[in-house]
């Protein structure tokens, strides 16, 4: 569907890679059918335990929508409200995936990357990373899904500390405001997740808490 989706199956775990790192990860309609498309895969195959998402090259995680799209997937009303379907569709197919998630994070993870963090079970994050919705900034709604999911994770206040600042925030603050589960050295990042997805998949098959 297209080259800027990556994935790769390794023993129990699937990965996940938004591979557009000219444009810092941000991601189009296809690239969001092809993620869905991916999850489904990992949903439906049995020997896949955990899935991690990750952002390609190393300098962001997901910087949201890929604005030099808008001209060709949202020239049109009827195009605006099937473009925010099938994103919302592709929200809710990361947030309901049955088994546990680990968003991988290194660089920005900025609007669309933390609503797609926050879709995930747990969140690991470099020192440097950097966490930001600047919808206020930019005169933009936000759906209540989005809202919710980012609620259920750090609580009314900080969300509303997130929503109405706008501004980015370091991976300390965002340790210390429960958005993130824990900051690793960038070069330990890959190992740090490993790890975690080890224990995991050493864990028995009908874990009642695997689920999302």
């Amino acid at each position: 569907m297209t080259d800027k989706i990556l994935s790769r199956k390794e023993g129990a775990v699937g990965h996940l890679i938004f591979n557009n790192p000219e444009r810092h990860n941000a991601v189009s309609l296809d690239m969001w059918a092809a993620a869905e498309a991916v999850v489904a895969d990992f949903r439906s195959d049995d020997a896949i335990r955990v899935m991690v998402v990750s952002g390609a090259a190393g300098k962001a995680f997901v910087s949201g929508a890929d604005i030099s799209r808008f001209e060709k997937d949202r020239a049109t009303e009827e195009a605006v409200e099937r473009y925010g379907k099938l994103v919302g569709r592709a929200y809710t197919a990361f947030y309901e995936f049955p088994k546990p998630t680990i968003a991988m994070i290194r660089g920005y993870c900025i609007g669309g990357g933390m609503a797609l963090a926050m879709c995930c079970n747990m969140r690991i994050a470099t020192e440097t990373s950097k966490f930001g919705i600047p919808a206020a900034k930019l005169g933009l709604g936000y759906g209540f899904a989005g809202i919710k999911r980012l609620v259920d994770v750090v609580g009314p206040s900080f969300a509303k500390e997130i929503f109405y600042t706008a501004r980015q925030f370091t991976a300390a603050e965002a340790l210390a405001m429960g958005l993130i589960n824990h900051t690793v050295a960038d070069a330990a990042l890959e190992a740090y997740v490993a790890d975690v997805t080890a224990a995991m998949v050493s864990n028995a098959t009908d874990n009642p808490t695997s689920a999302a």
